[in-house]
């Protein structure tokens, strides 16, 4: 048997035709949003529409300015002689490596570019106008878009007092719930639900419903995975993605995690080709044991930099373990996004349960240093020149830019 042949035969739960099959027309008006959409709607005037620079310095997307290690590059670059080629067994190849280290069966997994397509899936496939969508609030948009799109009614329930998910709220909001999503480490705090408190949402959800953990920023943190909910056949699907610190957001791979039934209904939404630099990228990273723990103290040593700078300033910020974190600027957060464009530097958005925060993305430490100068100008500044300052929303649902 050849090795493509072998490698089909171990993932004989999927279809090789899902690999093959483009999306759904039905879905052609429902685009699935990233990270990078938020950032650039949130960029946006409504006079005009800005041309795309590397020049300045970009806080506003929780990208990873490291990226992709060493190891990586050199796959990256070996690889690309061969990019005329699909590469099926490389498909194969990133899934089995993947579900050896979450140490699960490799039916349990499926790979996508980034974790952006599996959470749009999961909003289409789970809800619909009589399965509700229920969030935290603030949390990443893109699920709450896509569950939108599905005529789904979304319950966003405010975090807790510690800045948690506050699930026992969360399974309450609605007896015929067909997703429950909770981010651990959250986007846009940066803040920890506790295992405890994700065990008590799968322990207590409503029976149809699916919790759906995206954990694409969990290296970054100490929070505990729920994998072991998977590994138990519980009604969760976990979401891991290589954008965040292992450098890939532009190169794109991420996994959905899941039993095989319901990994089989995100199937009929379909299956992007995968970019064969993502592929062989991830695996390099993958089988870099030094790179998780590396990488995640020098984005937690400059991310605490920052913070006791923040609290020598007296300036109100909520305590993160991710590489985004929200500051309290007392007043119309694209205020303080306007003025330090100016400067160059560029910070994320508002949320409109928080309209006074904003929230920044770790960078390098010379870019800290930049943010610092650039927001310490910008509060300083009188309330009186913010008159004359230009800022709009985004298009959707007063989502602030």
């Amino acid at each position: 048997m050849s090795q493509l042949s072998t490698d089909l035969s171990a993932c004989s739960g999927f279809s090789r035709r899902s690999f093959l099959r483009s999306a759904s027309a039905a879905l052609a008006a429902a685009p699935i949003l990233t990270e990078a959409h938020f950032a650039r709607a949130a960029s946006m005037s409504t006079s005009e529409v800005p041309e795309f620079s590397m020049k300045g310095i970009y806080l506003d997307a929780n990208e990873n300015p490291l990226g992709p290690s060493d190891n990586a590059r050199k796959a990256i670059a070996d690889i690309i002689p061969n990019g005329g080629r699909y590469a099926p067994p490389l498909y194969f190849g990133a899934m089995k490596l993947f579900a050896e280290r979450m140490g699960v069966p490799v039916e349990h997994v499926m790979i996508y570019d980034g974790s952006s397509p599996p959470l749009h899936y999961s909003s289409l496939a789970f809800t619909s106008p009589t399965r509700s969508f229920v969030c935290a609030n603030p949390t990443y948009e893109a699920g709450q878009r896509a569950a939108e799109i599905a005529g789904a009614k979304v319950h966003a329930i405010a975090l807790a007092k510690d800045y948690s998910h506050d699930t026992a709220a969360m399974v309450k909001a609605d007896p015929n719930a067909g997703l429950i999503y909770i981010c651990n480490p959250n986007n846009p705090t940066g803040t920890i639900t506790s295992k405890e408190q994700i065990d008590y949402a799968v322990a207590n959800k409503p029976a149809a419903a699916v919790v759906l953990v995206d954990e694409a920023y969990i290296h970054l943190s100490d929070a505990t995975s729920a994998i072991d909910h998977v590994k138990a056949g519980k009604d969760v699907i976990i979401l891991r993605t290589f954008s965040k610190i292992y450098g890939m957001a532009g190169i794109r791979c991420g996994f959905a995690i899941g039993r095989p039934d319901l990994l089989k209904k995100l199937e009929r939404f379909g299956q992007a080709p995968m970019p064969i630099t993502g592929m062989i990228a991830a695996q390099a990273s993958l089988m870099d044991p030094d790179l998780v723990p590396t990488r995640k103290k020098i984005i937690a040593d400059t991310r605490n930099k920052t913070f006791a700078w923040l609290k020598a300033n007296n300036y109100d910020f909520v305590p993160s373990q991710s590489n985004c974190f929200m500051i309290d600027v007392k007043r119309p957060g694209p205020q303080i996004r306007a003025l330090m464009a100016k400067d160059g530097v560029y910070i994320g958005r508002s949320w409109s349960a928080w309209p006074n925060y904003v929230r920044v993305t770790v960078g390098l430490p010379s870019e800290m240093e930049a943010f610092q100068r650039s927001f310490k100008k910008a509060m300083d500044t009188p309330a009186s020149a913010f008159n004359e300052l230009p800022f709009s929303r985004t298009h959707r649902d007063g989502l602030f830019a």
